[in-house]
């Protein structure tokens, strides 16, 4: 299995075990550099993941934006 594969497998499976992922739990939990990639070619592949913005706090204490991906309820 390639490391592209494999990577695709651990997100699916981090969404599945976790209801949702973040590009940061992508990265700190799964050693994923851009999951973004990743989800965009498992979405043209046909996978229901859906997106919504939230609102957070970054380290330096400012006000930020990022998104959650989830499968979408069929």
């Amino acid at each position: 299995m390639s490391r592209i594969a494999k990577q695709k497998n651990r997100i699916i499976g981090y969404i599945e075990e976790y209801g949702s992922i973040t590009v940061k739990e992508a990265q700190e939990h799964l050693g994923i550099g851009d999951p973004r990639k990743r989800i965009s070619e498992l979405r043209e592949k046909g996978y229901p993941i859906s997106d919504e913005w939230e609102n957070g706090i970054n380290r330096f204490g400012e006000h930020c934006r990022y998104k959650r991906y989830y499968m979408k309820e069929s």
